[in-house]
């Protein structure tokens, strides 16, 4: 097969793969223009390397097309801002930009178009770049420097000690099928640890991933023979989970990623803010680090590709709902605790009255014993001065200028809006039938109650009659008897 240069064309098939020009008759070319060159793919394009482009290429190598500026670029020693390269990364180099800007595949117009179709493989970050006869293409990546689907992100840097031993391991399954299997799992790790009897595996915590993933935290405790213990470091238990034996152990447990949680060391978190990740644009890099909200607890990261992309937008809604979940048990707590606030006010409440009414009893009880005590002796001195007191706050009270007065005159104008007001209401408005009957049968249920207080306490004066007369009757017995 051939392909035809976005037309339709006639061609014989051309055993090996090449950018040739088959002979071809009564042809529409590329772009709809006649022709007898075709655009023919075999199947052995590429297969020599190329060594006569030399480090002095590209002094004034121009990356145009799509919209993109010219830039110009010396391909020997620093291109993309990178300290040192390889010889091996220099030739990729020099590839990409032969292949992007001068392809020499065709030796006519149709390398322009070559050269700005592989431009936009560039951008997509997928393909081949095709660019010379005797060199291999270029394969296109998501991580090479053109792609455009590319962005820098912010992770939470770990803030746990290398002593602290602590090992994540994800699990392809569920959370729930982890947690139901969890002392089982826990002795798998322990026989792939060699079945040691002074190591002791011990789970930190459980957490769900997406894609029904989960991730399980970790950490061995070992024993010496004295009684002391001591937690195994991070990074020996992540190099002895990292050896292919016991690697593929785990990975027959479901394990498809296992990491130490470590912190970052300063000379490391320099390091990594230093050198830009491979593909990643030195100017886009030193702007996410300008724009890192807390440099402190967060590092930029890059995201490349839309599978990335995707992967942390999961992450961020699995996170998101664990936090709707933690509110919402916040919440239950919090509506419990205000049921209980509410019901321990009403008892606080009700133990103030009954404090109240306790008080008002024991006072009465005290005053008749006081009286019984003090029954036919004079009166004292400092019984006098309260005497003196009490009758002068009585006067205060019944003065026309004080409190009383006042009282009543607050009376008399209560009286007074309130005649007034019902003056206006029968001049101004009227009471529905139905409700009127309304307010007329609760009118008489709160007769009915006031009539049945009232007798309740007609009962209990009785009582208190009955028992102040027998009071009376034995006070001068006993005033006798003292006297």
């Amino acid at each position: 097969g051939a392909f035809g240069g976005f037309g339709t064309t006639t061609t014989t098939a051309a055993p090996a793969f090449s950018f040739s020009a088959p002979t071809n008759t009564g042809t529409t070319g590329l772009f709809g223009a006649t022709q007898n060159k075709g655009f023919g793919f075999g199947t052995s394009f590429g297969t020599g390397t190329g060594t006569g482009l030399g480090s002095g290429l590209g002094t004034g190598l121009g990356f145009g097309g799509f919209g993109t500026q010219q830039q110009q670029s010396t391909l020997g020693g620093g291109l993309f801002s990178q300290p040192a390269q390889t010889p091996a990364q220099s030739n990729q180099l020099i590839n990409t930009a032969s292949a992007l800007s001068a392809p020499t595949l065709l030796g006519d117009e149709r390398d322009a178009i070559l050269a700005k179709w592989n431009q936009l493989q560039a951008f997509w970050g997928t393909g081949k770049g095709y660019f010379n006869n005797n060199i291999a293409p270029v394969e296109f990546t998501q991580e090479n420097p053109f792609c455009r689907f590319k962005a820098v992100g912010y992770s939470l840097m770990p803030n746990n000690k290398d002593e602290d031993g602590l090992v994540v391991l994800v699990f392809n399954r569920k959370e729930t099928d982890i947690r139901s299997q969890q002392q089982q799992l826990v002795e798998s790790l322990h026989k792939i640890l060699g079945g040691n009897q002074t190591l002791t595996v011990n789970v930190e915590g459980v957490k769900t991933m997406p894609d029904d993933q989960t991730e399980v935290i970790i950490y061995v405790v070992e024993r010496s023979p004295n009684g002391t213990s001591r937690r195994v470091p991070a990074t020996t238990l992540y190099a002895h989970f990292e050896q292919a034996n016991i690697k593929s152990s785990l990975q027959q447990l479901g394990v498809s990623l296992s990491m130490a949680r470590t912190e970052l060391s300063p000379a490391q978190v320099k390091q990594l803010l230093q050198n830009p990740p491979a593909g990643v644009d030195p100017i886009i890099w030193e702007q996410a680090k300008v724009d890192n909200p807390d440099p402190d607890k967060l590092i930029p990261v890059p995201m490349v590709g839309f599978k990335e992309l995707l992967r942390r937008l999961k992450v961020q809604d699995q996170m998101t709902k664990q936090h709707q979940t933690r509110l919402d048990i916040i919440s239950e707590d919090i509506s419990e605790l205000q049921k209980n606030q509410t019901t321990t006010m009403a008892k606080i409440a009700q133990y103030k009255r009954k404090l109240m009414a306790l008080s008002h009893r024991t006072l009465q009880v005290l005053i008749k014993q006081e009286i019984q005590r003090k029954s036919g002796y004079a009166i004292q001195a400092d019984e006098e001065q309260l005497r003196v007191q009490l009758d002068t706050i009585q006067c205060e009270l019944n003065a026309p200028t004080q409190f009383k007065g006042r009282l009543n005159e607050l009376m008399s104008q209560i009286r007074m809006q309130n005649h007034f007001g019902a003056v206006r209401a029968e001049e101004r408005y009227y009471i529905n039938a139905d409700l009127l009957r309304e307010i007329k049968q609760h009118l008489k249920q709160q007769q009915e109650g006031l009539s049945h207080l009232i007798s309740i306490i007609k009962d209990d004066l009785e009582d208190i009659k009955l028992i102040e007369h027998g009071l009376n009757e034995s006070i001068p017995i006993r005033g006798g008897v003292f006297s």
